[in-house]
């Protein structure tokens, strides 16, 4: 993939590019698999402000970026990025490429290696790759297909326990010019399973002056008959960085998926989260939050389709913005005809921190059943004075007070995190960013 050199037109540059690249050593199946996406990239191309799924997010910035793939990044740079997660067994990849130096330990009976890896060995992959995230038509998924490099492959055999969680890095380092790389997720939860994923992202580069860079992310996740899967998103990309992702997931029979959305980094950042349920008996839980400041802009987008009857959906997002920053929740529910007996409630609450932020809230349902309970709810609103003035009755200053409001209203969801080093990172970025936040505010 060579550098684009009309800043103006990423389309063309994009096509160009698929027509010289080189997969050297994969199945005729991918090969398949990339040339079938880039057809679908070129009949769709990429998405405007006018489009209904980015009426609050204009991907121009995006667009516009001459961006070129991912450089190699010298090893001093990498080394001064430090990855969460202690000691504990982890995969790291450096702008999309597998880094052995970095990555360490092992999973016990599960299965976690390089998706390359896979690619040349594992019969588990060609069935899923690219067919749960096919279900809807997006530009920036159909480019992962066609230019993925590398990235996760893991498989939780059936009826494995795994007490400890599989933890995935992806770190973003700035070359020379603007550099994209399209990380590739494979999760399969076998039946009866039980297992913690954490994807974190982060990246240097922002404030001195390092070009931007672009993660266009896509993880594919199974869930088998009976099993439970946690899945946690870890975003602190810089300022400076631009990042998609998309989280794709199929649950099987009486199977249960928690996710934990929790976006913090990227000067714009869009996540969309699919879930189907393919079965009945199924249960899933989104959470999120969204801290946004300067001009920060995040994006969260969820589908929770209940295709089948007797299935139970719980959503809670929140929001807190300061600066002049802007974020964008849109969760949808769907109820199909035969889904009877379902049981859902989405819910969103936004803080704002500034006159100046901005944030867009869409909760919708679409229900096509009769026999369900299902309600939603969004709120937008600033910190109570009534509160405010309590806490600095009792001699807490005024910023102090606002830091311990602020941290109060987010501090449910930091709590839902079970991964104990997870929720100790998220807690002390939530300290400093919040009391930062509202001394600017």
């Amino acid at each position: 993939m060579e550098a684009i050199a009309r800043p103006d037109d990423l389309y063309s540059a994009s096509q160009a590019a698929f027509s010289e690249s080189r997969f050297d050593g994969e199945p005729d199946w991918v090969a398949s698999l990339r040339r079938d996406a880039m057809a679908s990239f070129a009949k769709t191309g990429f998405p405007t402000a006018k489009d209904e799924a980015w009426r609050y997010t204009n991907p121009a910035p995006i667009v516009r970026t001459p961006f070129g793939p991912a450089e190699e990044a010298e090893p001093g740079r990498v080394e001064a990025i430090p990855i969460p997660g202690g000691e504990g067994a982890r995969l790291v990849f450096v702008n999309g490429a597998f880094s052995a130096e970095l990555s360490r330990g092992a999973f016990g009976p599960a299965t976690a290696i390089s998706l390359r890896r896979a690619l040349a060995g594992e019969g588990a992959v060609q069935p899923r790759l690219g067919r749960i995230a096919s279900r809807a038509r997006q530009s920036f998924t159909a480019l992962n297909t066609a230019f993925f490099g590398d990235g996760a492959f893991v498989r939780i055999p059936r009826g494995t326990v795994l007490e400890e969680p599989i933890h995935i890095v992806f770190v973003a380092v700035p070359g020379a010019g603007p550099g994209v790389s399209h990380p590739r997720n494979l999760i399969l939860a076998g039946a009866e399973s039980q297992a913690r994923v954490i994807e974190t992202y982060i990246g240097s580069g922002g404030s001195d002056g390092s070009a931007p860079t672009l993660t266009n992310a896509v993880t594919e996740i199974s869930c088998g008959e009976g099993a439970i899967l946690e899945h946690t998103k870890l975003q602190r990309e810089s300022v400076s960085a631009f990042h998609v992702h998309r989280i794709a997931v199929e649950q099987g029979r009486a199977s249960r998926f928690d996710s934990h959305n929790l976006c913090f980094g990227g000067s714009l950042a869009r996540t969309d989260i699919d879930v189907l349920f393919q079965a009945e008996g199924c249960e899933c839980a989104l959470n999120g939050l969204f801290v946004t400041q300067g001009s920060q802009h995040v994006d969260n987008h969820t589908l929770i389709d209940h295709a089948k009857p007797h299935c139970t959906s719980r959503e809670l997002y929140k929001g807190i913005l300061a600066g002049k920053s802007r974020g964008v929740f849109h969760g949808k529910v769907i109820v199909r005809p035969d889904a009877q007996k379902t049981d859902a409630i989405q819910t969103n609450k936004n803080l704002l921190l500034s006159r100046e932020a901005l944030v867009n809230s869409t909760p919708a349902l679409e229900i096509l059943a009769d026999d369900v309970k299902c309600k939603h709810g969004s709120t937008i609103g600033q910190l109570d004075a009534n509160a405010l003035f309590y806490l600095r009755a009792r001699g807490i200053g005024e910023e102090d007070a606002k830091a311990m409001l602020t941290y109060g209203f987010a501090a449910d969801l930091a709590s839902r995190l079970t991964v104990p080093w997870v929720r100790e990172e998220v807690e002390a970025f939530l300290g400093g960013r919040l009391v930062r936040a509202t001394e600017a505010a």
